[in-house]
């Protein structure tokens, strides 16, 4: 009888086919579209200890970002701050138009398709050509103060405006780009939060250009004094945080202590603005609303720092509602109040270019 010979496996095929068996389910782990619960996260995705579910842990790059368009616990933050980006986006294009006379009047004249004049008489008075103020050789050229409403040309520059459009922008969408891609892995979480901080601390600094210069386009010493310190003072920050230590959910302090440091900072400045030019409206209404700003960026950090109110109620806020989304509603509303401002001395400016006042 002819013996049957055992049938041997391959040794080779047989890893090969293991091998891409464990391949493949590694890749369809990592694609696969499953919100998870807090304790079921990598350390290092966990932040806040009181949102408990809706994550996205470690999908595919594909997925991540059609995450935008789908429900989870970074869905309002992602649209929050992409929201203020186009906002800003949209003042970038209407302040580069060669039609647009830059400033807040302007602005509302481009809004709503009609000639904005002064509302305020004492601020017209104060602002516009005065017997007080005349100088023969200024020229005074602000368009919504020409009883003609004749268009006239700019005489002061728009580039401190772009500077701070810029700065607002870019904080904006490296917010809304981290919020969207730091779940896909640890090394995005790293690189993407270090560009959060960095764009938080770029908008900081730019928001500082437009109403110092404007506001002391007549005292060039001061005017390079606080626009030199706050951009060393931004520079550190940003080496600071680029620190892979400092991004822990444990200096969440830190870190808003040290933003709101530089923000607050602004306090020298405006001060010595008031001192030079109290007697004038825009200076002095355009102060209210950095106050404003002030406000709201500190409230929004409180909430950021305390994490209210998902803290009272654990769970509750997944979704919508909870600490860091509010924060990012502040934070615009703080950049749109810190605009107002800066068009209000832009006008202030473009009242006397030559400094007659």
């Amino acid at each position: 009888m002819q013996k049957r010979r055992p049938v041997r496996e391959s040794s080779k095929t047989t890893p090969e086919r293991n091998g891409k068996a464990l391949d493949s389910g590694e890749k369809k782990k990592r694609s696969e579209r499953r919100l998870m619960k807090f304790e079921e996260l990598p350390r290092y995705l966990k932040d806040n200890e009181y949102i408990h579910n809706h994550y996205r842990c470690e999908w595919s790059l594909k997925e991540t970002f059609l995450s935008a368009f789908s429900w989870h616990n970074e869905t309002l933050n992602i649209w929050t701050h992409l929201g203020g980006f186009l906002i800003f986006g949209w003042m970038m294009v209407v302040s580069c138009m060669e039609t647009t006379e830059v400033g807040l009047a302007g602005f509302v004249s481009v809004f709503s398709g009609v000639t904005i004049r002064w509302p305020w008489p004492s601020m017209a008075k104060a602002v516009y050509f005065s017997s007080d103020h005349h100088d023969s050789n200024v020229t005074h050229t602000s368009s919504f103060l020409n009883p003609q409403g004749e268009v006239n040309y700019e005489t002061i520059p728009k580039w401190p405006w772009l500077v701070f459009l810029t700065g607002a922008m870019t904080c904006l969408i490296c917010s809304s780009m981290s919020h969207l891609f730091a779940c896909h892995s640890r090394r995005f979480n790293l690189f993407f939060w270090r560009l959060d901080y960095a764009g938080i601390s770029l908008m900081i600094v730019c928001s500082f250009f437009a109403p110092i210069y404007y506001a002391f386009s007549c005292h060039t010493y001061w005017r390079l004094f606080y626009l030199s310190s706050i951009s060393i003072l931004g520079l550190l920050a940003i080496f600071a945080l680029l620190s892979p230590a400092l991004s822990a959910p444990r200096f969440r302090s830190f870190r808003a202590a040290l933003f709101l440091t530089m923000g607050f900072s602004g306090v020298i400045p405006a001060s010595h603005v008031l001192y030079l030019h109290k007697d004038h409206p825009n200076v002095v209404i355009a102060l209210g609303y950095e106050l404003a700003m002030a406000v709201l960026y500190a409230t929004g950090a409180g909430f950021y720092v305390s994490r209210i109110p998902e803290r009272w109620k654990p769970g509750a806020f997944d979704i919508a509602g909870h600490s860091h989304q509010i924060f990012h509603v502040f934070v615009v509303l703080g950049a749109l109040a810190h605009s107002v401002a800066s068009l209000l001395i832009m006008d202030f400016r473009r009242a006397s270019p030559s400094c007659a006042f």
